[in-house]
């Protein structure tokens, strides 16, 4: 691999991995509070893709607002779907909520298919995100720079939110003990609500971004990255968010520099990060940057 491809595979490595972090702190922003896996997360990063698709193009809205209103939007459908599949089931076994995760995942999938329809719609590119940037011989789209930064605002502002602010501190303590918070005054409901609001924003923002990297749309598109996300979460330790986003830049990373390094290996993409879960969890099944933290059951 000369020079010029290994900073062009870097790049792209860099945008895909900051991708994959956007995502997976959803997901550990859920687990981390509630000791849930939210299976549903590859689906409502779906749903707000769909939204900010038809609301450029049904509605003609500039992208800036419908990115707001997607995100907006798909909030309330986080909202709605903790509320309607994990909110009764509380106090349940963990393997009840893990069944009802599961379950509300395909339910979303088929109603997006009987709702947006199967065929592939194209997720309509501004300008600003489709720009092409030359740095020598080396062609990069703008968006390979742009996911990043919004990566990284991303986590600044959760990690004031979680560690400067007294909604942080509550979100802390539901974290260690349900019923030492409640006896402390803390409103665990209301915790809760904020965690899955703010996790289903991030799903939507990694959602638009997704769609402007990858502009094709299916019901079935946050499958996969949901899984790889997830996995993402796990490397880096689930429930630590800065061990989030270095276990997604870690599998983007990896992902993308091995395909280039071998492309005869191309078809075995998304097995690469199913071996690299299998391997972290045999080598340190905490993650790396986890901690060992006692189960309720």
């Amino acid at each position: 691999m000369d020079i010029e491809l290994f900073f062009q595979q870097l790049a792209n490595a860099i945008s895909l991995g900051s991708l994959y972090a956007l995502i997976a702190i959803g997901y550990t922003m859920v687990y981390g509070i509630l000791r849930l896996i939210n299976f549903a997360h590859g689906e409502i990063f779906m749903f707000g893709t769909y939204i900010a698709f038809y609301a450029m193009t049904s509605f003609l809205l500039p992208w800036g607002g419908a990115f707001l209103i997607a995100i907006v939007l798909t909030v309330i459908f986080g909202l709605l779907v903790e509320r309607a599949a994990y909110k009764p089931l509380r106090n349940s076994p963990r393997m009840s909520v893990m069944i009802s995760a599961i379950g509300t995942s395909f339910l979303i999938q088929n109603l997006a298919i009987v709702i947006f329809g199967g065929r592939p719609k194209s997720f309509p590119v501004p300008d600003l995100f489709n720009t092409v940037i030359h740095l020598g011989n080396i062609s990069i789209v703008s968006i390979t720079f742009i996911t990043p930064i919004i990566t990284a605002i991303v986590l600044v502002f959760l990690l004031y939110i979680v560690d400067k602010t007294k909604t942080g501190m509550a979100m802390r303590a539901v974290s260690k003990d349900y019923e030492a918070a409640r006896l402390m005054g803390i409103d665990v409901n209301w915790v809760i609500t904020i965690t899955f609001g703010i996790g289903s924003g991030l799903a939507a923002i990694g959602g638009i971004m997704w769609g402007l990297k990858y502009p094709s749309l299916l019901p079935m598109m946050g499958l996969m990255p949901g899984l790889k996300c997830f996995i993402a979460a796990v490397i880096g330790g689930i429930g630590n968010i800065r061990g989030a986003v270095v276990g997604g830049f870690l599998l983007g990373l990896i992902e993308i520099m091995l395909i280039a390094a071998l492309p005869a290996l191309t078809g075995y993409r998304d097995a690469f990060a199913f071996v690299l879960l299998i391997v972290i969890l045999l080598i340190k099944p905490t993650g790396i940057m986890g901690k060992n933290i006692a189960e309720k059951v």
